[in-house]
């Protein structure tokens, strides 16, 4: 019988299927790694695929250190309707004539770089203390403020068009920044052209550093059939400095500890193994603790 990893502090990478939501794919984590303090870096909708970052244990700690973007996602955009969900699990609500190629082009470069987005009806925004999906499930009117997004690239992977050059379907990758909703990016881009579209496929490759392709099945986490990466695998490009037995026993202290290697944060190592004991920032020459890995 497989048996949980022996340390329950690190990184797991997980490909979440369509038809699950990103809290199931938490609630397995949690029993595969036999940890309760399971924290993710950005969840996906329940028809979406894709990575999910988790941290457990104590590297929890380092959720808001996480580089965590730009975010990178593969969709497929329908034109021709609209839908209250904006995807293709929802209710059609507007039809309008598909787009050409040659218009839907010529729109692109309107979304890209910093712009402001009204987030979906059917999203997990709080209006009132409540999320805007359970108001609009329950046939309430939600109106949200627009928030800033950042756009980085769009890539046409494929149009789909009809003998009259009308678009159908796009197969597109957008590199974004987080927070940004790609159904509403879908939304806008077809009303700019003056149609309308959902999505049919959304898929997550890559959050900042970590790619799918490292990622563990759903099924791998139900048959526990998974090892937990090192926490220090969630710091990738962090300067790293390894500490002597002195050294080590400052840290998990709180005590700052001479810096001897450059960078305005530092993750700190055992020397005899490349074990996170500590993220610290600088201070002038000295490392001042700011998540430490391990008790005193």
């Amino acid at each position: 019988m497989p048996t949980p990893p022996a340390t329950t502090d690190g990184l797991l990478l997980v490909d979440k299927p369509a038809g699950v939501s990103s809290h199931d794919v938490v609630g397995a984590a949690r029993r595969a790694v036999g940890e309760k303090r399971i924290g993710h870096a950005g969840t996906l909708d329940p028809f979406a695929t894709g990575l999910l970052v988790l941290l457990s244990g104590r590297a929890t700690r380092l959720l808001p250190h996480l580089p965590d973007e730009p975010k990178v996602y593969e969709a497929r955009i329908r034109f021709g309707t609209e839908t209250d969900t904006e995807d293709l699990q929802g209710a059609v609500t507007v039809e309008a004539p598909r787009p050409t190629r040659e218009a839907l082009l010529a729109a692109l470069p309107e979304f890209v770089g910093a712009l402001q987005q009204v987030p979906p009806a059917y999203s997990a925004k709080r209006v009132d203390g409540q999320r805007a999906y359970k108001l609009a499930r329950a046939g309430a009117e939600v109106s949200l403020a627009p928030v800033r997004i950042r756009v980085e690239r769009w890539e046409v992977l494929e149009l789909h068009a009809d003998d009259a050059g009308r678009v159908r379907e796009a197969d597109v990758r957008i590199t974004c920044g987080g927070g940004t909703y790609v159904r509403a990016l879908a939304r806008d881009l077809a009303r700019r052209v003056g149609s309308a579209a959902h999505l049919v496929a959304l898929r997550r490759t890559a959050t900042g550093p970590f790619h799918v392709r490292d990622a563990v099945t759903l099924e791998d986490l139900r048959e526990k059939r998974v090892a937990l990466r090192p926490a220090l695998d969630a710091l990738p490009g962090f300067p790293v400095q390894t500490l002597d037995d002195a050294e080590l026993e400052k840290l998990v202290r709180g005590i700052d500890v001479e810096a001897r290697v450059d960078g305005a944060w530092g993750a700190l190592v055992r020397a005899d193994r490349p074990v996170l004991v500590a993220l610290a920032e600088r201070r002038d020459d000295r490392w001042q603790p700011r998540v430490v890995m391990r008790e005193a």
